[in-house]
């Protein structure tokens, strides 16, 4: 039910309104210390309503960073590509869901996500305690997991609409809190639990 209220007040965003929060969210995403130090950042092409994050990726290219993008696997695990410009990406559409944009180019496997140093996840929204609420498909959950298993310790970011950081969201045991949220109107960070 939460998922489908955010969904729709996505939804009801014009494209100018989408466009002009993606150019917003790249120049406070760039702001970020844990972006600026990062060679390896994991992201994600946004699509439909998201909050738009080419520009923010184009801009980390030109920093020099190396970015990941994610590949749907069938069994809805992410498979990693590296995003080389627009032109790297192709439009896919997996069964009867939203198309994606996914990297064109070779595939580097699920592990590839754990030689980041920062993983910008989507999200519908996220609470004071840092606690992010997906889409529901358990993508991001399994690498989460897999950072966890690996020892690998990247600094987690969620990007999101201002409306969409809330005071709180229900969380299940396997649920792991973000360092920060990225808005159009700044940055949120939050307490790390040890």
């Amino acid at each position: 039910m939460l998922r489908r209220e955010f969904l729709a007040v996505r939804n009801r965003l014009t494209a100018d309104d989408v466009r002009e929060s993606a150019a917003a969210l790249a120049g406070r995403a760039l702001e970020l210390p844990e972006l600026a130090r990062a060679r390896t950042v994991a992201a994600y092409v946004s699509v439909e309503s998201e909050p738009g994050t080419l520009a923010l990726l184009d801009a980390l290219r030109a920093r020099g960073v190396r970015v990941l993008l994610p590949a749907l696997l069938p069994d809805h695990d992410l498979d990693w590509g590296a995003y080389t410009g627009e032109g790297s990406l192709q439009r896919v559409r997996h069964g009867g869901k939203m198309a994606l944009f996914e990297p064109a180019g070779e595939r580097l496997g699920p592990d590839a996500v754990t030689a980041a140093d920062v993983v910008l996840l989507p999200g519908l929204a996220v609470d004071a305690r840092g606690m992010r609420l997906g889409r529901g498909g358990g993508s991001y959950d399994r690498v989460l997991a897999r950072l966890e298993r690996a020892g690998a310790h990247p600094a987690l970011v969620v990007l999101l609409y201002d409306s969409e950081v809330v005071e709180h969201l229900p969380a299940e045991t396997h649920d792991r809190p973000v360092r920060a949220v990225v808005t159009p109107s700044g940055v949120r960070r939050f307490p790390q639990v040890a």
